[in-house]
């Protein structure tokens, strides 16, 4: 398995490299974000592990570059900056996960395991569409539309409605949707996916088409189908 880890600190990187290779992968380091960058373009990764404060190009900077690009690999930031604020904006941006450090290490190859394991899943199904009345969503090109009109949602609204509509009509709880869409452990009492969910029902349900978002007091959140019961 390829990894590209992205990290300038000299200490860090000797023991991630030494620790990673020992562990099975292969490993390639850079310390910029202008070589980070030109990797990430020119050769398929298994998974990149990206510091956020680089010289050059930050690591916000390169999410955003990779994601721009349409590249898919599973990105985990692994970042000193352990705020939540920066914790949702490298999500926001395409990160699929976050490690603050200082960390364990053998977290961080359970890390890297559940990642490419998912990817793994995902690129097996990546033919599918997936609907719900009117709304699509196609997993292979990230498009989602509603009565014929293209969506543009972000990274991880994209995962949230895909998880809901792989379950459509079925209650997911916060928790279930934090873990599966973010992948870290936040503080139970965030309200990330509240104010996600808020930022789909802007999108795929506008004034004029039929809600299918739903809350359900308690429990979580669905979308429902008026043909199939719950």
């Amino acid at each position: 398995m390829e990894l590209l880890l992205v990290e300038d600190n000299r200490r860090i990187s000797e023991f991630l490299v030494k620790g990673l290779e020992e562990s099975g992968f292969s490993v390639v380091l850079t310390e910029t974000g202008t070589e980070a960058r030109n990797w990430i373009y020119k050769k398929e990764w298994d998974l990149i592990l990206l510091d956020l404060l680089l010289p050059e190009i930050d690591g916000f900077e390169l999410l955003q570059y990779a994601r721009y690009k349409k590249i898919q690999t599973p990105i985990l930031v692994l970042s000193a900056l352990g705020e939540p604020d920066d914790k949702v904006k490298a999500l926001d941006y395409g990160a699929d996960d976050y490690l603050s450090k200082p960390f364990h290490f053998k977290e961080l190859i359970a890390r890297i395991h559940a990642l490419t394991r998912r990817a793994r899943l995902n690129y097996a199904t990546s033919s599918e569409v997936l609907q719900c009345e009117d709304l699509k969503l196609a997993i292979d090109n990230h498009r989602v539309e509603r009565g014929g009109r293209e969506i543009k949602l972000t990274l991880q609204e994209f995962k949230l409605l895909k998880l809901l509509m792989e379950n459509k009509n079925r209650v997911l709880s916060r928790a279930q949707i934090l873990d599966t869409v973010w992948g870290i452990n936040y503080d139970s009492n965030t309200n990330v996916v509240d104010v996600y969910i808020s930022y789909l029902r802007s999108k795929i349900d506008p004034d004029g088409c039929s809600r299918l978002i739903e809350t359900v007091k308690g429990r979580g959140y669905l979308i429902r189908t008026k043909e199939e019961p719950e």
